[in-house]
């Protein structure tokens, strides 16, 4: 039987406490992509007439009209993820944004940072590290160069519809940032009990052009 998808839109507002890129990596066992799809509001406030905090999904195109950070009073429209294991976050195709009060003051200029999120292009360009889960946690949520990303693996390359899900963590930002940890190498489960470990070269290949402070 098909399990039928919750397509209803339901409504949201509140304070944005974070700001993070959309992203979503693709593995099967050495090699690896990314889906650059947008930006994570994590919004302190009420959906569907239930208070809490939450996160909700948005486009590109959103994020460039009216250009979020954290402080920010907003309110909109989203649907409930379909599969929680391709998202970050639990609501997705926001629609009829709306600013409902500005935020004040200027963003820190340390980490972490708090300003307006750039483009997704600027985090493809940047290459990301790995960041250690417990440092993310506890120090990096609110980043703007964080990420929490779903991971989907194709455990045989014979066989694409065999898959796992989980999530990983990783850092945009600058080299030097004081809270980064990049935590234990990680291992990608592959065909016939095999697994591929990337190790920290992978990492510094990625970042290579980027210097201690950017």
């Amino acid at each position: 039987m098909q399990t039928k998808v919750n397509t209803e839109k339901v409504a949201w507002s509140g304070r944005i406490v974070s700001i993070q890129p959309r992203i979503r990596l693709m593995r099967s066992f050495d090699e690896r992509s990314h889906g650059y799809l947008g930006y994570v509001l994590r919004v302190e406030g009420t959906i569907a007439d239930e208070p809490g905090e939450f996160q909700v999904a948005l486009g590109k195109a959103a994020q460039a009209k009216h250009r979020f950070r954290i402080g920010m009073v907003v309110s909109g429209l989203a649907v409930p993820v379909p599969d929680p294991q391709l998202e970050a976050a639990e609501f997705y195709k926001a629609s009829g944004l709306r600013i409902l009060k500005d935020a004040e003051g200027d963003p820190p200029a340390c980490s972490p940072f708090h300003g307006v999120p750039p483009d997704l292009e600027t985090y493809r360009s940047r290459g990301r590290r790995r960041l250690d889960t417990r440092t993310y946690d506890a120090e990096c949520t609110t980043c703007i160069w964080g990420c929490r990303m779903p991971v989907e693996m194709i455990i045989d390359q014979w066989n694409p519809s065999k898959k796992r899900y989980r999530f990983e963590t990783f850092c945009y930002g600058p080299k030097s940032c004081a809270f980064y940890r990049a935590g234990p190498t990680r291992k990608v489960p592959g065909r016939k009990g095999m697994s591929y470990t990337e190790e920290d070269w992978v990492d510094e290949d990625a970042t290579s052009h980027r210097g201690p402070d950017d």
